[in-house]
């Protein structure tokens, strides 16, 4: 789902974006088979939206090109609100934010849906998740009678869209929880992945899943990234350093034609991961990994860790500015989350009770673990094989090159 229609400042006739699979069918992620989307949606009940927002009915003296923000909505199962989902985070790097956080590490529980968005919309969204719930949940006076504490994650997109303009509202929460199905995710300049940069290239949201067979029957771990971090010259594909070729290769042309505009831009852009005087955020990651097999909430966190090993993969290393947050959630148990248990009475919390859990052994956790290290890596390379050429806030960010990707590859694959 995409609002405000297609965005007036692409500086280039699209071209077909090709996900990483398709674009290199020789490259290895992995040695467990994608689900048939390939995406965060395989695992079964898993519900997501993307919103993106170029213009805002807030704003409509805004300067063209200047609104490039967004919303993903990612929703654990449809009725979130009255079953919880175990879960678990991990903080690689903390400059960032993820509301909601401190109860999901105290309890294990996620029962709210998990908003994706930019640095400057997280109250807006907050907020939106609350007006729904109240739409939803409230009782026949319209008073809450219940506590959530929305998860709201967010990443900076300050290079190519203007701060100054809250066009992310309440109203887009409602509209991404609504709207949101089983397709598969739209990725690169979509959602809260509009206005992202990712190794100097544009960037944005990415997703992949993994199916891991078992005695008498199969699971899914899924990722979904907005993906937002990292230097141009770290910049991996299968282990070959495309990044740093292709920066070396700018750094060449621009000095035999110091006076291209093209390479100007890029130069300029390039300079920015160099500049030790910019005062700036340096990016972040934000991972939700789901799956469909019976994990509690410690092994989910350890499951959340592994998001560092795909990030690594592709040339991320947590730098001090960036907010790397990871969440991993199971489907499998579902658990109450008000306070009326299975047979729809009031719970007493002085009276014990006890509820039934399935749980994988931890001798038997590998598979989990290896499968979200690389539906991660792929994810990442996703958001970037996707994303499109991007102008916003006087900066144009180019997409990855796609053709010189696949002659650099033919090196090495």
């Amino acid at each position: 789902m995409s609002v405000a229609g297609d965005h007036p400042s692409s500086t280039e006739p699209k071209a077909r974006r090709l996900r990483i699979r398709e674009l290199l069918p020789s490259v290895y992620l992995g040695r467990y088979a994608p689900g048939e989307k390939n995406s965060l949606t395989d695992v079964p009940g898993v519900l997501v939206s993307t919103q993106s927002i170029h213009r805002s009915e807030k704003y409509p003296e805004a300067a063209p090109c200047s609104i490039n923000t967004g919303l993903t909505t990612i929703l654990p199962r449809k009725d979130w609100f009255h079953k919880a989902s175990f879960a678990g985070i991990f903080r690689f790097n903390g400059a960032g934010e993820m509301t909601g956080s401190h109860f999901i590490e105290e309890t294990g529980l996620l029962h709210t849906p998990i908003m994706i968005t930019g640095t400057f919309g997280v109250g807006s969204v907050h907020q939106g998740v609350y007006e729904y719930a109240i739409r939803e949940y409230a009782n026949n006076a319209n008073k809450v009678e219940w506590g959530i504490l929305p998860v709201v994650a967010e990443t900076y997109d300050g290079r190519l869209h203007d701060l100054a303009k809250f066009a992310v509202t309440p109203g887009h929460v409602i509209k991404g929880i609504d709207g949101a199905t089983s397709d598969v995710v739209k990725e690169g300049n979509t959602g809260g992945g509009t206005g992202m940069i990712c190794h100097m290239f544009k960037g944005g949201t990415g997703s992949s899943s993994r199916i891991i067979p078992a005695e008498g029957k199969s699971y899914t771990v899924a990722a979904l990234v907005q993906a937002n971090y990292g230097q141009m010259r770290d910049f991996r594909i299968s282990g070959a350093p495309i990044g740093r070729l292709i920066f070396e290769e700018t750094h060449r042309k621009s000095e035999d034609a110091p006076q291209d505009p093209d390479l100007l831009a890029r130069a300029r852009l390039n300079a920015i991961q160099d500049d030790g005087n910019e005062k700036r955020k340096d990016g972040s990651i934000i991972v939700v990994l789901a799956t469909d097999a019976p994990l509690h909430p410690t092994q989910l966190q350890r499951l959340a860790k592994r998001a560092t090993v795909g990030l690594s993969r592709v040339g991320g290393w947590g730098a001090n500015l960036s907010g790397d947050v990871f969440l991993a959630f199971s489907t499998a148990n579902e658990l109450h989350a008000q306070r009326a248990t299975a047979d729809g009475k009031e719970g007493n919390r002085w009276e014990p009770q006890e509820v039934a859990i399935n749980m994988i052994d931890d001798r038997t956790i590998d598979a989990f673990f290896e499968a979200s290290a690389d539906a991660v890596e792929e994810s990442i390379l996703n958001a970037l094989c996707m994303a499109e050429t991007l102008t916003g806030n006087d900066l144009t960010v180019d997409a990855l090159d796609l053709e010189k990707v696949k002659q650099l590859m033919e090196k090495y694959l």
